[in-house]
Order: C-alpha cells, then structure tokens, then sequence
C-alpha cells in the first residue's frame, strides 16, 4: 500500500512539474514539446498543427481556439492569462488588448514565458498573428472576431540564454508578420521576418532582472530603448532546448532596405 502511494505521489508530482513551466505544449494541450506550429485557416476555430514529437505529419487541432483547454497554446499560455509566481513574460502586441486606439508602424505579435524557480532554465517563444491575444493574467479570451481570419501561432521550447538573441535579432527592429517557415534537410527551422522601422509594442513585462543579468538587448528592449540602426541585413540564431536541438535562423532586414532607400 505504501509502495502505491508513492508511486501516487510521484505521478502527481510529475503531472504537476509538467504544467507549471513554460515550456511549448502538444496538440492535447498537456505534453511539452520541443516546438509547435499552428495554422488556421479562415472561417476554422482548431486549425492544423504539427508539433515536434510528430514531425512528419499536420493533423487536426484537438481543441477549439476559442477555449484554452486541451489545445496547444492554451496548454503554453496557462500562466500567461492566469498567474504564477515562478513564471513570468514579455508580451508585445501592435493591437494590445484592452487598448484602444494605439498607434504603432510595428506589426509584431508575441510572447517570452520563463520560469524563475532557482537552478531552471526553462523559457518559451510565441510569435504569432492574432491581435489583442493573449491578454495578461485576465482569463484567456480568444479574441473571436478573429475567427474568420486565417493566422499563424508558432511556440519554441528555448533555453533562458537564447532570449538576448531573440531581442537582438528580432525584437528591437520591430517585426512584422512572419512571410515563410522552411525546413531544411538537416533539421534546421527557418523563419523570415521583414521589417518595418517601428520597434514592437510591448503591453506587459514582469520578468525579473535576475532572470536577464548580462542580456544587454533584452533590457533595451524592456525599457523601451530603439537605436536608430543603418539599412542592413542580419541573421540571428538560436537553438530550441530539445535533444537534439534544432537550430532556428531568424532573417531580419531594415525598413530601408526592405524598400531600397
């Protein structure tokens, strides 16, 4: 009898270890996984996803967009539109919820979860299309006028240290909607960003400075700092926390030079 209890207890523990970090969720809404892409198609609430452990093959949303429960980003979100003490994020948004009327040339659309409990480095990023969603710690509300648009959700499963890379290659630019996702045949995820000159819209921040310590562009970006940067191009890396890691090349470019001036 002891010796089920203590299988009990090991189980719940392992349940409970799994829902409370940030990491990226399968198509159940539960399961951590390494990365995540969802696409939905206009007029559709679950659209297609396709998730690390399943590489090879899209298949049908579990769960409607529309609730949080047993889907994907619902399960990624849980301490974004709820609250929890040992995870906190970054989200930017050009339409921020419960915001009327902002104006921004930005277009970006996402999300940087990590867990602070000591000795963790867990951390996740959504980049996505959906306006006003999520929003912060209110209850998740799935902005359903969006129903009839199509978008694209997309969450990597990320090491703490990879943020700094993010901001520096992505963020602090201002990103606009994400044109293609490409894999290539040695494992390598690809997304291409074009950019516009305004810096992203940041509605909610509470990640710690203990969290971000020597991560110079992730605090330009935290205290609202934009240099004015040269037309250029640039490409930044970063690895998902998966074994084996896939790479991720993000490809950014000036306003300038997207336009040639």
């Amino acid at each position: 009898m002891l010796k089920y209890a203590q299988l009990l207890v090991h189980f719940l523990l392992m349940l409970l270890s799994q829902s409370q970090n940030p990491k990226c969720r399968a198509n159940n809404g539960v399961d951590p996984v390494d990365w995540a892409i969802l696409y939905k198609a206009p007029g559709q609430t679950r659209g297609k996803i396709i998730v690390s452990t399943n590489a090879g093959a899209w298949v049908e949303g579990n769960g409607d967009l529309t609730r949080r429960e047993q889907q994907s980003f619902g399960g990624t979100l849980e301490h974004v539109i709820g609250d929890h003490a040992q995870i906190k994020f970054l989200a930017y948004n050009n339409v921020p919820p419960g915001m009327p009327n902002v104006e921004t040339k930005s277009n970006s659309k996402g999300v940087i979860i990590v867990q602070t409990t000591q000795n963790t480095d867990a951390a996740s990023w959504i980049v996505h299309t959906v306006p006003g969603f999520p929003a912060a710690k209110t209850g998740y509300s799935w902005p359903v006028a969006e129903n009839a648009n199509g978008h694209l959700l997309i969450c990597l499963t990320i090491s703490e240290s990879q943020m700094n890379a993010i901001v520096n290659g992505t963020l602090k630019r201002g990103t606009t909607l994400y044109r293609y996702i490409e894999f290539v045949s040695d494992g390598t995820f690809c997304l291409a960003a074009s950019l516009l000159r305004a810096e992203p819209l940041v509605h909610y921040n509470d990640i710690p400075e203990t969290e971000t310590v020597g991560m110079q562009y992730f605090k330009k970006l935290s205290d609202g700092q934009f240099p004015t940067v040269p037309p250029y191009l640039s490409r930044q890396s970063i690895k998902t926390a998966g074994q084996p890691a896939v790479t991720v090349n993000v490809y950014s470019k000036s306003a300038s030079s997207r336009y040639g001036k």
